[in-house]
């Protein structure tokens, strides 16, 4: 005797994802804006987009995408978009490359993988094909904590070659915010005419007893722009000008550092590393006579100045 047969349909949370109805997105990010890895991040696009819209059963949401580090969640637009629209319930499922493309802060990834998961939206990891929605999370979290540890272990290497290339006298410098010079093709420091009759007169004026201040009101009345042409003049950026000692052609390297790997936050280096001083590194601007002049007269009234704050 043969009794009638019933179909229990399959758990879809439990079907592969490949055949399940979900409005699907991707995260992509790069950490900085160079060439390299803006092409690299183009290609990320591209494949995601693709990869998503073949898939019969997914419908195609967008690729959210980010060029900063991943230490910091408010510095990344696309990432607060991409939190946003999964409030909003427009997302069942996001694929990332890894966790670290998420973020490299363990605990900030993990509280948003688990803050996903209880609004029913998954994460896909390609590298290992997981699953957040269907993986425990005590494997999440070991995951999480081995991409933190490997994107630190190459970021020491990173310094570790950067610091190698300071001790050859091999310089590196951001030239984009630096008023007299532009970057060369071979890489060194090359003035720039016009930016450096500005620097010379900025010199010029303090030797003559202007102040910062003065020195500020003068460009400002005379039409002079920054670097990044606005009309007004910052007295800190005058005063870092004024001890910029790329002006005489020299460049100290490791100037400041970062401590910390997570907070990314820089501080100035008062001896904690090496610094690393080349010289004749680029044509100067300023002669060496007239710097060190200028140092030393910094250096009075910076001593004068905390006299008559203790007294």
């Amino acid at each position: 005797m043969s009794g009638n047969v019933i179909e229990i349909p399959q758990n879809k949370r439990l079907a592969p994802i490949w055949v399940q109805q979900l409005r699907v997105a991707a995260y992509c990010r790069v950490s900085t804006g160079h060439e390299e890895q803006q092409s690299s991040l183009k290609n990320q696009i591209e494949f995601y987009t693709e990869y998503i819209q073949q898939n019969l059963y997914w419908r195609f949401v967008a690729v959210y995408y980010d060029t900063a580090s991943g230490l910091q969640t408010n510095h990344r637009p696309g990432y607060q978009q991409l939190l946003k629209d999964c409030k909003r319930k427009k997302i069942d499922l996001i694929l990332v490359k890894s966790l670290s493309r998420f973020g490299r802060d363990t605990v900030e990834t993990i509280k948003q993988i688990r803050r996903l998961k209880r609004m029913n939206i998954g994460v896909y990891i390609a590298t290992g094909g997981i699953n957040t929605l269907t993986t425990n999370d005590s494997i999440i979290d070991q995951l999480a904590a081995l991409d933190q540890a490997e994107s630190q272990f190459r970021s020491e290497n990173i310094k570790f070659g950067i610091r190698h290339r300071m001790r050859s006298g091999k310089t590196l410098l951001n030239h984009t915010r630096f008023l007299g010079y532009t970057k060369g093709p071979d890489g060194v420091l090359q003035i720039v005419p016009e930016e450096a009759e500005i620097v010379r007169m900025i010199f010029d004026l303090y030797v003559q007893g202007n102040g910062v201040r003065k020195i500020k009101k003068y460009l400002e009345s005379h039409g002079i722009k920054t670097v990044t042409g606005k009309s007004e003049w910052s007295t800190s950026t005058i005063d870092r000008m004024l001890s910029n000692e790329k002006y005489v052609g020299q460049v100290l390297m490791q100037k400041s550092y970062v401590p910390d790997f997570l907070t990314g936050k820089k501080e100035k280096n008062r001896g904690q590393l090496e610094m690393y001083l080349v010289e004749n590194a680029h044509e100067p601007i300023i002669d060496r006579e007239t710097f060190e002049w200028v140092q030393e007269m910094k250096g009075r009234i910076k001593h004068t100045v905390q006299m008559e704050q203790m007294l």
